[in-house]
């Protein structure tokens, strides 16, 4: 069977009368020029789905503007075998094709996976159970997982890694790996998410997970084996270009509110959140205290470049507190908003004003370990009074973290449902 979608349609069409049933499955193998490769990649899913997948399945060819044959290809494969189907769309982008093809699929569940099948099938059973079961929304596999079996060369693992560290730190993302080709999701959720997804390209899933943990839906991960295919024709530096300007666009679209996190949380979220990553640690400490740290190593930096320097000039006390106070400043507001995740001008005076009465404990602390260092040494140089200052500020900086986490991460929580 062959389908032309129109990128914009009205409608999606209804079932033939007569038709046979739909299927459980319906799994995507998008495509742009891969006239080489197609057709014995359907016929090896296609053998697997028969002899390891218990539920009625379809395979369908969504090709995205292919200038060469690969189309033709697609139109006879579907000729042969029933449960095969090609979909041309005549506009470029994988993104677009499984968002337009998942969207109108009368399957229970839809699924994809590259044409060059890099993931070992024998992870599609494991894939697609979760969700048959109703436990989980959106299944993804997973190349990072300690018990994946990864063939790969080093600078595309470094690239992999850094990718979604980058979207752990900035996008606050808990599934470990946004990019490999090979996840399923409920048709009945994907009709809903995806018309907020406007990436075409390859950061389509990255955009899709994002959206998706934060109406607060369950994801499962499935440990893959995967094996590079050293003929792809991606574009590594175009791609990670891509997926920055992506993370940029949505992060600002989340930071804004122009999603409707809220409403799709109350009428797609799970009401439970997730536990804690560790056994008696209030959720989300863990990422927090990261972050927190990153900042605090680069305001001691700071500290003590601005100590060093205003010394001579100041004296050691008048240093001390011009280079605490001028790093405090910025401390709060770079807490305020990436540690915490409250942002806006709301209350932001208050938050402030709190972050100062926190500067005062911790002057308080340094200036009376600066006093008592020069009461035992008074002719002590200048690196030992940044290093025992820089001792005190340890102690006022547990103090700081406690502080700043009772006056931010109720809002950041409330926050998070509503603009993220």
């Amino acid at each position: 069977m062959t389908t032309t979608l129109d990128p914009d349609p009205a409608a999606r069409s209804g079932a033939a009368a007569g038709a046979p049933p739909p299927p459980v499955l319906d799994i995507v193998i998008p495509v742009f020029n891969e006239e080489d490769d197609l057709d014995a990649a359907v016929l090896a899913l296609r053998d697997h789905l028969h002899q390891a997948v218990p539920y009625p399945a379809r395979i369908t060819i969504a090709d995205n503007a292919s200038t060469d044959t690969t189309l033709q290809v697609a139109k006879a494969l579907a000729a042969q075998f029933d449960d095969v189907r090609a979909v041309h769309l005549s506009r470029k982008g994988r993104g677009g094709a499984l968002n337009r093809v998942w969207r109108d699929s009368d399957a229970e569940i839809v699924a994809y996976c590259d044409v060059d099948l890099s993931t070992d099938l024998n992870a599609l059973m494991p894939l697609i159970a979760p969700l048959i079961s109703g436990h989980s929304d959106i299944a993804i596999g997973t190349r990072l997982s300690r018990s994946s079996r990864v063939v790969r060369g080093p600078k595309r693992e470094m690239i992999s890694r850094s990718y979604n560290l980058l979207l752990r730190t900035t996008m606050h993302a808990r599934f470990s790996d946004a990019q490999c080709g090979f996840k399923a999701m409920r048709t009945d959720v994907a009709r809903r998410l995806l018309p907020y997804v406007e990436d075409t390209g390859w950061f389509f899933d990255t955009e899709l997970l994002v959206l998706a943990e934060r109406v607060g839906l369950r994801i499962a991960e499935v440990p893959v084996d995967w094996t590079d295919d050293p003929n792809s024709s991606v574009d590594i530096v175009s791609t990670a270009v891509a997926d920055l300007r992506g993370c940029v666009r949505v992060g600002w679209a989340l930071a804004r509110g122009r999603l409707p996190i809220a409403e799709l949380r109350a009428t797609l979220g799970r009401d439970r959140r997730p536990g804690p990553a560790v056994d008696g640690v209030p959720i989300g400490m863990v990422g927090q205290l990261v972050r927190f740290c990153a900042v605090g190593v680069t305001s001691t930096v700071a500290y003590a470049l601005l100590y060093l320097m205003l010394h001579s000039v100041a004296g050691a006390q008048a240093a001390n507190f011009l280079a605490l106070g001028i790093t405090a400043i910025a401390n709060t507001a770079v807490n305020r908003r990436f540690t915490f995740g409250v942002r806006g001008t709301e209350r932001a005076m208050r938050d402030h004003l709190t972050g100062l009465a926190v500067f005062m404990f911790g002057w308080l602390v340094t200036a009376g370990s600066l006093a008592t260092l020069h009461s035992f040494a008074p002719d002590v140089g200048r690196v030992a009074e940044l290093a025992v200052l820089v001792a005190a500020n340890l102690v006022a900086t547990a103090t700081r973290f406690v502080g700043l986490r009772r006056l931010f991460s109720s809002r950041s929580t409330r926050l998070e449902g509503a603009t993220a």
